[in-house]
């Protein structure tokens, strides 16, 4: 195929199986307006505190990695005695469930942190944002919780080494990563970013300091951890994967057209040998990721990392993305429909944080116009907006009109089934650009939260290995198609379809996003049993809330909370009689 010839699968779209409802008009009221313009609000109050917050977090940074690991560590020890005194000044009998002290507002993901509206005992955990160590003789990196990606890669990247997994936007923290959900286009080759974690250090209800890795006398707790919204004990430090990696990502853009089962397969001959050999480098790029921009076209991108020497080649293209003027990345690599496929060359840590400036595509809705030349020219050194900040100032009304009107969800599915989540995703909401990022789905000792289909080795699919299953995340993020269009959507109960969809094709939802599970449906698309055992086992119920009563859409109420952990109780204390 010659470099600039657009590659093509059958063209065989039966878009009348696809078409969407039709819906009614919406009648438009204030929220519509304030939500229209609040763009007026972004610029002049949100971007200039957003770019103040984060210089003033950069510098807390620097100040940190001047200090020795040594002082970092003493440091570490005695917040840790901190949090132990606090557990232990609690009185079960008066005082609410445990949780940090940390805003709601603060959180990246769009879930309201509803649960800290009922009583709550409060734990500071706001002093863990060090990176501990840098050990490359073992390659691991020892980092506190509220560590993020941004952070962690200013710090690995010139030494020519990154975490396995470096999930996109810089805000994303360990501690969220570990204890919700992390993914990120190397997740094909090395999994979630805690399947990248080599042992947790972990504050227990009752006050132990415990190291938890997969093979000592704690492996049951360090299998439980993730997914576990922190409600099993107190990530105080994580000791995670390193490898090494070179100055600059090769990446190649593939245009593929054709209906979405033919994109589907498009994206996974772009990683998945079909011969099976899946841990083959040769055949298997470093990096992968999609992305469909309507039901006929989508764009996948394949990266091998390469040094600064070849990268400087003559005829070969350097696109340094990260710099404030340069379009967005998601416009960029559109412009392979009309190019055909080409290649470049992009900065290591640059291309780890592609998505950044514009929040995947987020920044559209925020900022109709931020993706204008002018605007990227002398205002994009203010990108993005902190999410935080977002959050803080939307009020109630706006929240509201955002769970209704937008979506921002991620269907972990297997790889085999992308085709037929993409239609159901146009039938349903009609969002493009839709994300695609393919993840190993391990088979463990034991069975996690969330597992691999049983029995899903005999099949031998496409991207399949013996001991893991090939899943993608599906990432669904912008206002559908009938809002952008003025007509009626219910925003619940699409997720509730969506919600019914992933139990029943053993798919996974990511609980920093909305959900509308009731208890029995949430424990039908993930497993209990060792997320229970373990809750008992250590002493989380009674102290932290469960998981679902955390992860749940709507206020919390005391007594609801109270009666839901009391009910575990009783049911803890009747297994040990």
């Amino acid at each position: 195929m010659r470099k600039n010839e657009r590659k093509r699968h059958s063209f065989t779209p039966k878009m009348s199986d696809l078409q969407a409802p039709l819906r009614p008009k919406r009648k438009k009221g204030l929220v519509d307006f304030l939500v229209q313009f609040r763009w007026v609000f972004v610029i002049f109050f949100v971007l200039p505190f957003s770019a103040l917050y984060y210089f003033l977090i950069y510098l807390g940074d620097v100040r940190s990695e001047m200090k020795s690991y040594k002082q970092r560590q003493k440091e570490h020890d005695e917040n840790v005695k901190k949090v132990v005194k606090r557990l232990k000044q609690r009185n079960p009998k008066k005082d609410g469930l445990v949780c940090t002290a940390r805003k709601p507002w603060i959180a990246v993901g769009m879930r309201n942190v509803d649960y800290k509206r009922a009583r709550h005992y409060e734990v500071d955990l706001s002093a863990f944002r060090n990176i501990l160590e840098i050990d490359k003789e073992r390659m691991i990196a020892r980092v506190e919780p509220l560590v993020n990606m941004g952070q962690i890669t200013r710090v690995t990247v010139p030494m020519n080494l990154s975490l396995a997994v470096v999930a996109e936007l810089d805000d994303l923290t360990v501690g969220g990563l570990i204890n919700g959900y992390g993914i990120e286009g190397s997740s094909h080759i090395y999994g979630l970013f805690s399947d990248t974690v080599v042992a947790y250090e972990i504050v227990l209800a009752d006050g132990r300091v415990v190291r938890a890795t997969k093979d000592n006398e704690y492996s049951d707790l360090f299998y439980a951890i993730p997914w576990s919204q922190g409600t099993l004990g107190f990530l105080v430090a994580a000791e995670i994967k390193l490898i090494p990696v070179k100055e600059y990502m090769r990446l190649t853009y593939t245009p593929v057209v054709g209906n979405l089962q033919d994109l589907a397969q498009g994206y996974m001959d772009s990683f998945a040998p079909k011969d099976g050999d899946q841990d083959n480098a040769e055949k298997v790029p470093d990096f992968v990721e999609g992305m469909v921009y309507s039901p006929t076209e989508g764009v996948f991108m394949t990266g091998r990392y390469a040094s600064t020497e070849e990268a400087k080649k003559k005829g070969n293209k350097i696109n340094n993305v990260g710099w404030w003027f340069k379009p967005w990345f998601y416009q960029h690599a559109q412009t392979a429909l009309k190019k055909g496929e080409f290649v470049e060359y992009i900065p290591t840590r640059e291309y780890y944080h592609r998505h950044t400036r514009c929040l995947y595509w987020e920044g559209k809705l925020i900022l109709p116009f931020g993706d204008q030349w002018w605007f990227r020219f002398l205002l994009g050194w203010l990108m993005p907006p902190k999410v935080s900040l977002l959050k803080a100032t939307q009020g109630e009304s706006i929240r509201n009109y955002y769970h209704e009107m937008h979506v921002i969800q991620d269907m972990l599915v297997p790889l085999y089934k992308v085709g037929d989540a993409l239609e159901w995703v146009h039938h349903e909401m009609e969002i493009y650009p839709i994300w695609l990022c393919p993840h190993r789905l391990f088979k463990l000792p034991v069975k996690t939260m969330v597992y691999p289909e049983p029995g899903f080795e005999q099949h031998h699919r496409q991207g399949d290995t013996p001991y893991a299953q090939m899943f993608t995340d599906v990432g669904v993020y912008y206002a559908p198609g009938p809002v952008l269009r003025g007509e009626v959507f219910d925003g619940a109960e699409a997720v509730r379809k969506m919600e019914q969809w992933l139990i029943k094709n053993h798919s996974f939802q990511p609980q920093y996003a909305v959900s509308e599970l009731n208890e029995k449906d949430f424990w039908r698309m993930f497993d209990a049993d060792l997320y229970e055992h373990v809750r008992r086992k250590y002493g989380a119920v009674g102290t932290f809330m469960s998981v679902y009563y955390k992860s749940k859409k709507g206020r919390k109420t005391e007594k609801e909370v109270q009666e839901a952990e009391q009910a575990h109780l009783e049911t803890a204390y009747a297994e040990a009689d």
